[in-house]
């Protein structure tokens, strides 16, 4: 079983629904307010997973694309409003509950980044990792700070986000594995960097995941939106079927690269998913030191 905060049609309900469609007992938490609640409620609830929402006073963000052209355009765009301290409360008792009951929770952000407070995400991975239960994440910003305080096992980021947010002062691979070095030794027992069609790379705590870097099947992209969630949700439903991390993240490559060739987010099968993953390759980094011992620009 899985649990999933927070992002009603957002990030985290995408995440959830290839979650779900690769097989995983699902429990999306999130907050829901006003018409554009009720009518996400409807939607959410079609799919083939559990809801568990706080009531929002304020009503949910909501963004029209115009996609006939092949080309995402975006027509209007409405922010949610941060939640109130109620919602927020009633919002870490579901997360807090659904995430006890299940093998794995998988955190993802939300925007506005203030519709949360930050030590939101601190209290709920360190209250769940006290009860033995595995947290992931794929955040930024003050939310990642955050999840680095409650000794999150694993921490998803672009090569876009690395860079974007200062924690790595180039793409080169001895800058990102810098970088995710500190961002492990911060507090992240795994930090997975994903680098587009590129191959991805892992640092670790443990051996034979340590540092390594795996490569998936590269097809011509029709839209790459999208494909990090789907490495993010498949390699959590491997986590919570009791793989270990490297097979784990071979599901998650073939997940981020199917989707790559999809228009959706969050699409593909569970069949088509665990065939790509055998042709993940997995290659050890052991012979790149670290590049130096400052910190890179940035938060961490």
């Amino acid at each position: 079983m899985l649990s999933n905060l927070p992002g009603a049609g957002g990030q985290g309900f995408w995440v959830a629904r290839l979650a779900a469609r690769l097989g995983a007992d699902v429990i999306l938490c999130c907050a829901l307010g006003g018409e554009p609640g009720r009518v996400l409620r409807g939607l959410i609830e079609t799919e083939p997973l559990t809801l568990r929402a706080a009531e929002a006073e304020a009503p949910n963000g909501v963004y029209v694309h115009d996609r006939r052209s092949g080309e995402r355009k975006e027509v209007v765009s409405v922010e949610s409003r941060p939640l109130t301290r109620h919602a927020s409360d009633e919002l870490y008792g579901i997360a807090l509950g659904a995430g006890l009951d299940a093998d794995l929770t998988l955190i993802t952000g939300c925007q506005p980044v203030d519709l949360l407070q930050a030590d939101f995400y601190r209290r709920l991975v360190s209250d769940l990792r006290a009860n033995g239960k595995p947290v992931i994440g794929d955040l930024t910003g003050p939310p990642l700070d955050a999840a680095l305080e409650g000794r999150i096992e694993l921490l998803r980021l672009s090569e876009e986000e690395m860079l974007r947010d200062g924690y790595a002062a180039s793409g080169t691979l001895s800058e990102l594995l810098d970088a995710a070095r500190k961002l492990h030794e911060a507090g992240a027992r795994n930090v997975l960097i994903s680098r587009a069609s590129e191959p991805a790379i892992l640092v670790g705590d443990a051996e034979p995941s340590a540092q390594v870097e795996l490569a998936g099947p590269v097809f011509e992209a029709l839209d790459r939106s999208g494909a990090g969630d789907s490495m993010f949700a498949a390699t959590g439903v491997g986590l919570a079927r009791g793989m270990d991390m490297l097979e784990s993240l071979r599901l998650g490559m073939a997940a981020g690269a199917l989707n790559a060739t999809r228009r959706g987010l969050g699409t593909g099968t569970k069949q088509e998913i665990e065939h790509l993953a055998r042709h993940v390759t997995v290659r050890s980094l052991a012979a790149h030191p670290p590049h130096s011992s400052a910190p890179p620009p940035g938060r961490p």
